[in-house]
């Protein structure tokens, strides 16, 4: 995947996945982090995650909302975790290749 900005990829859209290509190396994720703010690389490499610390629960839940939306948009799930009532965690991995794709980046630009 050359490496896009996060307006790119904001205009591109998932393509479905059920495995038979390579995850993307460790190297290409974190040149494409550069341009994806707040996000990072687990230390595994498998997954990309980004977390927030909100005003309440409210505005917890409204973000892991917005996320559910793109989610089902794109057809490509996140793991979403809400902790401490305004804590959200964000992660993103193609688990159909047991890493990441291009898929993951799409859907955490568009998260923000």
């Amino acid at each position: 995947m050359a490496v896009r900005t996060s307006d790119e990829l904001k205009q591109q859209t998932c393509k479905p996945c059920e495995g038979g290509v390579d995850k993307m190396p460790d190297d290409e994720a974190r040149r494409q982090l550069d341009h994806l703010d707040g996000w990072r690389l687990s230390d595994d490499g498998t997954k990309i995650f980004k977390k927030w610390k909100l005003k309440d629960f409210v505005e917890g839940m409204a973000l892991l909302n917005k996320a559910a939306e793109i989610a089902e948009a794109e057809q490509h799930h996140p793991d979403l975790h809400l902790e401490g009532y305004r804590h959200v965690r964000i992660e993103l991995s193609t688990h159909a290749i047991g890493g990441l794709s291009e898929n993951d980046f799409i859907v955490a630009a568009k998260i923000g």
